[in-house]
């Protein structure tokens, strides 16, 4: 039984959670179980404290996952220490279960928690959650595209009179937040700030294709050592759906470590 500490929230307003807010927060929700299931079981091995909220937000415990059953669509969830709180969790319509690890926050509820066992000590089963959060903020790793291997990125730009053209740019940096597109002169003018840019297409070596559309936030000039000069635009992603935004970190994750085996000639 993990120490666990029993808080109720008394007079207070309820924590606001992102996982319900499905508007702002859509594209960093997890949908498949694969993807689920994996997200999960590093909880386990992480050993991460879980904060579970329930009674509207009122009431909360700490726990940790035990064990992930993907075979069976169940997880096992250490209980608390007070009785009665651990009683008034199976009771629970619907609980929150919030943590964060490596400064990604991971949300998911489940509508019951009934009482099993873990290695022959009292546990919390559950059925898998149907989504999950995998929240990771602003603070995104930008990661600068190998020079050598340059990946070029296909954008559908729209012209003023309604109608639109495919134009090929080449990818500077990526972030789960967004991408850097260096734009060819000839293309310039349709790349304005805020403009949308539908049906983008990422190819990511190892790992798949992207596919999203993507938001100008900021441009600006640039000039190659060649003197050829360019346009920088840096975008956001819109909508991006949360299996691609994984696709994404994993790519990051795997080209950082390559480079930094090169840096020390483990390569």
């Amino acid at each position: 039984m993990a120490e666990t500490e029993v808080q109720e929230h008394a007079g207070q307003i309820p924590p606001q959670f992102e996982l319900e807010q499905v508007d702002d927060y859509r594209q960093f929700l997890l949908h498949t179980k694969p993807e689920i299931v994996s997200v999960l079981r590093n909880l386990v091995q992480k050993g991460a404290m879980i904060t579970a909220y329930f009674d509207h937000g009122k009431s909360f415990l700490l726990t940790a996952l035990l064990a992930v059953n993907a075979e069976n669509n169940e997880l096992l969830l250490d209980v608390g220490s007070d009785s009665e709180m651990n009683s008034r969790a199976l009771l629970a319509g619907k609980l929150i279960f919030t943590t964060a690890v490596d400064k990604v926050k991971i949300q998911f509820s489940l509508n019951k928690v009934t009482a099993g066992q873990f290695e022959g000590h009292p546990a919390f089963r559950a059925a898998l959650p149907e989504s999950l959060l995998r929240l990771q903020r602003r603070e995104y790793f930008r990661l600068s595209t190998p020079v050598a291997s340059p990946i070029k990125c296909v954008v559908t730009v729209m012209r003023p009179d309604g109608g639109s053209y495919v134009a090929g740019t080449q990818l500077l940096d990526i972030s789960g937040g967004g991408a850097g597109l260096l734009v060819p002169p000839e293309q310039t003018l349709s790349f304005g700030k805020d403009v949308v840019l539908k049906n983008c297409k990422i190819p990511l070596p190892d790992e798949g294709q992207i596919v999203t559309s993507l938001v100008v936030r900021d441009v600006f000039d640039v000039t190659t050592r060649s003197g050829n000069r360019y346009l920088r635009a840096g975008c956001e992603f819109a909508n991006l759906p949360g299996s691609q935004l994984t696709m994404i970190q994993r790519y990051i994750t795997r080209v950082e470590r390559e480079r930094k085996a090169r840096l020390t000639g483990m390569a």
